[in-house]
């Protein structure tokens, strides 16, 4: 292995980037245009991929294409969507096919666009370590360049004042399944992969689906629709108590402003847990679109006599599960509503269990000293979505959709992204490149006095809410 032979900068960069999924994508992005600011940006995948595995035939963002990168920061960044339609040549076909929710692949196939030629972006890059070097006041991050076969070609370093951690989250399998999804052989997949194992999933002789989230929907509903009617041998479980639709009311969807996640972050920690935990319809529910179109085609089913083979049971855990022979998986099913235990076998299962923020222990170590966490070991995030350091530590690391718990259920949410990066160069350049909207929602959630409202109009609004009348 060698170390890398093109020179790194003679001063340290502005703000390195760790990853390169959509949030640190629109960072990029945005901050193009400020010539001020030397970034780069590194991710160890050879090219960017954004749920490859859910890229099902008719799949859409549970967003408006608005939410792309930069619009709701920048309607004129060169790197909106509308202008990568404008360069593919396809802007009066969408016009015309009145779409306000893309198909996923062409969110993606917007994004590998942008991606492709935007400078300072590096795939086939992945960072090893971060350290402070407090007599620089620098960032240092060790990083490796892969070849086209994964293996690593070189080393390299780079050094900056500012970090940015956008890694992304990872499938989530709970425990009980873990050894099957593990072991070689076993036909037990998350949903991550499902297009990858779509054929051998449809030739097993009865398919288990696990999660009734949107990607358990959606890969439900697709093998529903490739099964043969009346011997479609489906089971889908779920452990929520219902098959919920998401809440997309237009109140509902003010959760996923800014306002709200000024007022979240504001929470007490305690309120925040229990908020969140509470929460989980407004970004864990099914699209109705998708719903009706399940029970559409299960009615469809029913047509010339007798019910569609498909079982849709909420309200049921996997306790444990194992092999039976080698051709068959054997699920211990729990009904908490009933406290009633069963076993279901079954030929193929798909974890439609959702994702979970990746652990930074092992980049971060050399920063642990310097980080401040919260009673539950999690790391402090301020409103700016900096983790909070010791004051020697004159850098700051900003975060993408690992604040969770400090800036609710936004954090992941593509619509947030534009100007959750806008902060954050706002806060790195310490002016204001991206002008913010003083208010975004016509909700105000608690009794503070909202900047938005003028002060005249304060004390007429709040004084009865104060007052309890």
């Amino acid at each position: 292995m060698t170390h890398l032979s093109h020179p790194e900068p003679e001063e340290p960069r502005d703000l390195v980037g760790i990853g390169i999924g959509p949030f640190n994508l629109s960072l990029a992005a945005l901050a193009n245009p400020l010539a001020e600011l030397d970034t780069a940006f590194y991710e160890q995948r050879p090219g960017f991929d954004w749920h490859p595995g859910l890229l099902i035939d008719g799949a859409t963002l549970q967003v408006p294409f608005l939410a792309d990168l930069v619009t709701l920061a920048d309607p004129a960044s060169p790197w909106s969507f509308l202008n990568y339609l404008k360069t593919c040549d396809r802007l009066f076909p969408f016009y015309f096919a009145e779409r306000f929710h893309i198909h996923r692949a062409e969110y993606d196939a917007y994004c590998r666009w942008v991606a492709g030629n935007l400078p300072g972006v590096h795939f086939g890059h992945q960072v090893d370590a971060v350290r402070w070097r407090a007599e620089s006041d620098v960032f240092e991050v060790d990083f490796t360049r892969l070849g086209t076969d994964g293996e690593a070609e070189a080393l390299g370093r780079t050094y900056t004042r500012n970090i940015v951690l956008g890694v992304g989250t990872e499938p989530y399998v709970p425990e009980p399944l873990a050894h099957l999804a593990e072991a070689p052989g076993v036909p037990v997949i998350h949903a991550a992969d499902y297009l990858r194992h779509r054929e051998a999933l449809l030739a097993a002789d009865h398919i288990t689906v696990v999660g009734a989230g949107q990607s358990g929907a959606e890969v439900f509903l697709d093998l529903l629709r490739h099964r043969p009617v009346g011997r479609e041998r489906i089971h889908w479980l779920a452990r929520t108590e219902a098959f919920a639709p998401m809440e997309y009311s237009k109140l509902g969807l003010e959760h996923f402003t800014p306002d709200y996640t000024r007022y979240f972050h504001a929470l007490a920690e305690p309120v925040r847990d229990r908020l969140l935990a509470a929460q989980w319809q407004l970004h864990k529910g099914i699209d109705a679109g998708t719903i009706a179109a399940i029970h559409d085609e299960l009615y469809r089913r029913t047509l010339h006599g007798g019910w569609p083979d498909a079982v849709l049971t909420p309200g049921v855990r996997v306790r444990a599960a194992g092999c039976l022979a080698t051709t068959k998986i054997e699920l211990h099913l729990e009904h908490t509503q009933q406290a009633a235990r069963t076993r279901l076998t079954t030929g193929a299962v798909v974890l439609a269990t959702g994702y979970r923020e990746r652990p930074l222990g092992r980049l971060l170590a050399g920063l642990d000293p310097y980080l401040r966490r919260d009673d539950s070991e999690r790391p402090c995030i301020d409103d700016q979505f900096r983790m909070v350091l010791d004051p020697c530590v004159t850098g700051s690391v900003y975060v993408q959709n690992a604040e969770l718990h400090t800036h609710g259920v936004g954090a992941p949410d593509l619509g947030l992204a534009a100007w959750r990066s806008a902060a954050i160069l706002n806060s790195l350049t310490g002016k204001e490149p991206y002008p913010m909207p003083r208010r975004t929602a016509f909700t105000t959630f608690g009794l503070h006095e909202p900047d938005h409202i003028p002060p005249a109009r304060r004390s007429q609004v709040l004084a009865p809410l104060i007052d309890g009348r």
